[in-house]
């Protein structure tokens, strides 16, 4: 396992994400290697060479120790905690996709190297069962009364709401959730301790206390900048199992979001506004082009996001499996029923369950109740096992 320094001193060196450090790493340099070739000026490193001409005599130690005094952590690609199933198949697709266009940047497409967090660190169990909710800045009482009901609802199917920390839409969606008691992630344009908008700094806490989190991959105290908001973006997108727009105007930043889904194949989705109401134009659009699911009841999120998650019977038929209840259980579902003993094994808590299928137990005791509905699963006291 790479230690810590090595993956710290590759996130002093280079900011943000970087193609030229993941094609090394996916030619099977490992960390290490790339670290002795940056600090020795090999040639061999390519591109990366320059990328980090101003930045290879950083201090790795100097950059824990800040994130550290904001209370961040490094999360490295070889951590348990880190979203692994998310990121793979959000970036494979998107490697793909042969319709991404000149104007998308490599940044809004790379794989992260790291990322900073503070809060609840164990980003894939957050991110296992989660949407975005994004929109509009300015966002008018219609989005939201739209972004209250959809964060309402799939806060009681217990999904993490994940979004940017802005004004409007972002804040809305936030707010819902700690109202409702579910884990929210905001996922940061700025670096560890750089608070953006400063308007949100008293909600940014209420969510880590409430066992949500704040992430990053810039780093410690550097600002927002423009191109940060949109490699921020694919973040949001990557995260989630979808993303819904619930109100966003003709050149809303939350329309780059919606695309970074498209591309890595989550379900897309828009809340259709008034005509004659500029703040809805985008996602108008964006319905009226095909390019997404559009929303009619607040309740079809989450519908559209489990219709996903369900085993494709077609394909059950294919390597002649018998069509079973288990085959038709959505990947979180199969995640609590393996973390059982076989029939007659021993009985586990809900706790224990949680831990072994890295959910959060909420979830868990959600999904186990949905599993005893259909007669997979008993409970005797407050123990579990499969039937």
């Amino acid at each position: 396992m790479t230690s810590l320094l090595t993956w710290a001193y590759l996130k002093s060196v280079v900011d943000g994400p970087s193609q030229n450090l993941q094609s090394l790493l996916r030619a099977q340099r490992s960390p290490e290697e790339i670290v002795a070739g940056i600090k020795n000026r090999e040639s061999w490193i390519g591109p990366l060479y320059d990328e980090t001409a101003t930045r290879y005599r950083a201090s790795p130690h100097q950059m824990l120790e800040e994130a550290d005094r904001e209370g961040f952590e490094l999360l490295t690609p070889d951590d348990n905690r880190w979203p692994r199933a998310e990121f793979t198949t959000a970036f494979q697709a998107a490697a793909q996709d042969a319709t991404i266009n000149q104007k998308t940047s490599v940044g809004e497409l790379t794989l992260p190297h790291g990322l900073w967090v503070r809060g609840n660190t164990n980003l894939g169990q957050l991110a296992a069962r989660s949407v975005a909710i994004v929109g509009t800045r300015t966002i008018t009482d219609y989005g939201k009364a739209v972004t209250r009901g959809i964060a309402e609802d799939v806060a009681a199917h217990q999904y993490t709401i994940i979004s940017g920390g802005a004004l409007g839409v972002d804040t809305q969606a936030h707010t819902v959730a700690l109202e409702r008691g579910t884990p929210t992630v905001v996922v940061m344009a700025g670096g560890p301790g750089y608070v953006y908008p400063r308007h949100n700094t008293d909600l940014f806490e209420r969510i880590v206390e409430a066992g949500g989190a704040l992430l990053t991959e810039y780093y410690p105290r550097s600002s927002v900048q423009r191109y940060r908001f949109l490699e921020r973006n694919r973040l949001v997108a990557a995260l989630s199992q979808g993303t819904v727009v619930t109100q966003a105007g003709y050149r809303s930043g939350a329309l780059n979001t919606l695309t970074r889904a498209q591309q890595f194949a989550r379900v897309a989705m828009a809340v259709p506004g008034p005509i004659t109401d500029i703040s809805s134009a985008g996602c108008n659009v964006r319905i009226r082009n095909h390019q997404v699911i559009p929303i009619a009841d607040v309740r079809e999120v989450h519908a559209n996001i489990a219709a996903v998650g369900t085993v494709d019977m077609d394909e059950q038929l294919e390597l002649e499996f018998e069509a079973t209840p288990v085959q038709q259980l959505s990947r979180n579902e199969l995640r609590v029923y393996d973390a059982m003993p076989a029939p007659g094994g021993t009985h586990l808590t809900a706790e224990e369950i949680a831990a072994k299928s890295n959910l959060p137990v909420a979830l868990t005791v959600h999904l186990l109740v949905d599993l005893a509905k259909r007669g997979l699963v008993i409970r005797e006291g407050s123990l579990w096992q499969r039937v």
